[in-house]
């Protein structure tokens, strides 16, 4: 039977925790955010309802922090918690401690994240459901001497993968016998200490390849359906940069077979909610089953755009256990939609994180153009966290138009204080075998191994001279009044309107 949700909490920080409370605002839904102390002025924790202080800004303390979530639920009156993406998103743990405190958990049950969550298991799913599986192992390797006899018998270059986790965390590739061993002690550190597990698998390294994946639905009522592919190809060390839906290399029938797979694979493993299924398709156009990712994804954006389906709400409505609203035959792709990660990082500098305060923003306002933004001016941008602030998400009827649209939209964005991709990120919509659709997993190391920023163009220096100094006084005032009524209240315009009525 279905639940009225009155009031949920965000576990999360952000765009995507802005994203979550404008979905909910939509639904009548009353909203909690919580907040570390980097985050006291951050735009989620003044947009909700409601704001409840974590703790310092390390994540283990905040974020990570299952109890005190869980506290912060129970003394606010929250029946659920949607967790966005990373965190705790795809922790088995995190959402069976929300069942035992009697919360909904707004995600998979926790023995789906669990079996999915392991590599290696999920590969043997697939297997099962006749889905075919990049080449690799479906037990996890006990030493590197198995990693050896694997990578053998698949035939270098091979990738070594952490059976937990995600996000390219604990992952490395490897050309040859003699650089095995010190990539997989490698992978294993990095795994051990973002998952606390240090398995690991093998695959054979399928390039050049497309990344391809497949958005699902599935409720509680055995309903599954597929919402279309999105291209992910454009990669750097294994994390996206720009997504696209629809791929421009998938036709009708290689969609509806990849379609077919991600339902298959969900149905077998019992799926309930929004999930991922991740496909690689090499150049004879055959589709390989890689992983599940059992939460909201990064680029949710670009689905909801060419299907006008909010996954977001769906999500919330499959939660409260309601039956899926749209059926198989009714799902239609309209248009194309690409999507660009904003993230506070200089290109030139290796892609290091670039820490600070926003000083100026001018988000782009164009027909056609959706920003999902974590950020204000005069906000103060942590190291702690992944550095993403923002996404720009971009729609048109055709790729062309849409790509066009891409363009002038990261033209208009700007960002001063801390470091952006922003110009990189127009480089690689500008390029030639971009607008081509030539993607591949390694674009970025074919065509941008060597970028070097150019300077500003005038009309971005224009921009940034015309725009007014933030008020820092008042960003401070506000940073110190967090988490009170009083100061959520002063956040709002609308209530800097002394005296004002609607006539």
């Amino acid at each position: 039977m279905a639940r009225t949700l009155a009031k949920i909490l965000i576990a999360n920080r952000g765009e995507i925790a802005v994203r979550v409370i404008r979905a909910c605002r939509e639904m009548g839904i009353a909203t909690v955010a919580v907040y570390s102390d980097a985050d006291a002025a951050a735009p989620h924790a003044w947009l909700a309802d409601e704001a409840v202080r974590l703790g310092p800004a390390e994540p283990a303390q905040s974020y990570l922090n299952v109890g005190r979530i869980i506290d912060a639920a129970r003394r606010t009156g929250a029946q659920a918690i949607h967790p966005g993406y990373g965190f705790l998103a795809e922790q088995p743990g995190f959402a069976s401690a929300c069942r035992d405190a009697g919360i909904i958990f707004i995600g998979p049950p926790a023995e789906v994240l669990a079996s999915l969550g392991d590599k290696a298991a999920a590969r043997r799913l697939a297997d099962a459901a006749g889905v075919p599986v990049v080449p690799g192992i479906n037990e996890v390797a006990p030493d590197n001497e198995a990693l050896h006899r694997a990578a053998r018998r698949l035939g270098y270059p091979v990738l070594i993968k952490a059976a937990a986790g995600g996000g390219g965390k604990g992952m490395r590739m490897v050309r040859q016998p003699d650089d095995l061993v010190p990539a997989a002690d490698s992978a294993r550190r990095e795994s051990r200490s973002a998952f606390g597990d240090d398995a690991l698998i093998v695959e054979r390294l399928l390039e050049p390849c497309r990344h391809i994946e497949v958005q699902v639905l599935a409720d509680a009522h055995g309903n599954v359906v597929q919402l279309g592919e999105r291209e992910c190809s454009l990669q750097r060390r294994h994390q996206k940069v720009v997504e696209e839906s629809p791929s421009a290399a998938v036709d009708g029938r290689l969609r509806q077979a990849m379609g077919e797979a991600a339902v298959r694979i969900a149905k077998a493993a019992g799926y309930v909610s929004a999930g991922t299924v991740e496909f690689l398709v090499d150049q004879d156009r055959r589709f390989f089953f890689l992983e599940v990712n059992t939460r909201l994804q990064v680029e949710h954006p670009v689905t909801e755009l060419v299907t006008g389906i909010d996954l977001v709400a769906a999500q919330i409505r499959i939660a409260a256990g309601e039956a899926l609203p749209v059926r198989q035959d009714k799902v239609l792709l309209r248009g194309h939609a690409l999507e660009c990660r904003i993230y506070a990082e200089d290109p030139a500098a290796g892609f290091a994180p670039s820490p600070g305060r926003v000083l100026r923003l001018v988000e782009p306002q164009l027909p056609g153009v959706r920003v999902d933004s974590g950020i204000r001016a005069g906000q103060d941008i942590p190291v702690e966290y992944d550095p993403i602030l923002a996404k720009v998400v971009a729609w048109a009827p055709g790729r062309p138009e849409a790509v066009r649209k891409m363009i002038r939209a990261l033209e208009e964005y700007v960002v001063l204080g801390v470091h952006t991709n922003i110009p990189f990120l127009r480089a690689v919509i500008a390029h030639p075998a971009f607008a081509a659709g030539d993607l591949s997993t390694d674009f970025l190391h074919r065509h941008f191994a060597n970028w070097r920023r150019r300077a500003p163009t005038p009309e971005v220096c224009a921009i940034g001279a015309v725009v007014s100094e933030p008020d820092v006084a008042a960003h401070e005032a506000h940073k110190a009044a967090a988490g009170t009524p009083a100061g959520r209240r002063d956040m709002d315009p609308w209530n800097r309107l002394a005296g004002w009525r609607l006539g």
